[in-house]
């Protein structure tokens, strides 16, 4: 006999119902392809108060009043983009020329130096 009463023993719970509980079962096709389906609309975001939206693989601003605006800062801010990837692409090209010169003079010189070694060499013979 147990000290303080009656042992702990919890009630059974009733077995569930067999029957869904949701009530998708009796909605026609189209519905619950609608419902279910795979067909989820583009994804939209919103990112400090700014709601965007996934299209063709990028993230585009919702059209809007600040939408307007960030479309003409991204169309600068592309346009600026491409002026930059042009003058680095001058500078690259203006590097190579460089250093290609270098290299041209550079063997010219050493050539040189080995012709007035040679020179050099001839005199110290002579004498």
């Amino acid at each position: 006999m147990p000290l303080f009463g009656n042992t702990f023993s919890p009630k059974k719970t009733p077995p569930r119902k067999s029957a869904s509980l949701s009530n998708l079962h009796s909605l026609d096709r189209s519905t619950r392809e609608v419902e279910l389906g795979l067909d989820y609309g583009t994804p939209t975001m919103n990112l400090a108060g700014q709601s965007l939206k996934f299209e063709n693989g990028q993230w585009i601003a919702d059209t809007g009043i600040s939408a307007g605006v960030d479309r003409r800062e991204a169309q600068r801010l592309r346009r600026r983009n491409q002026q930059l990837e042009e003058e680095n692409n001058l500078l690259r090209l203006k590097v190579d020329i460089l250093l290609d010169m270098l290299s041209e003079t550079t063997a010219e010189s050493h050539l040189m130096e080995k012709e007035l070694d040679e020179l050099k060499s001839v005199s110290r013979r002579r004498k």
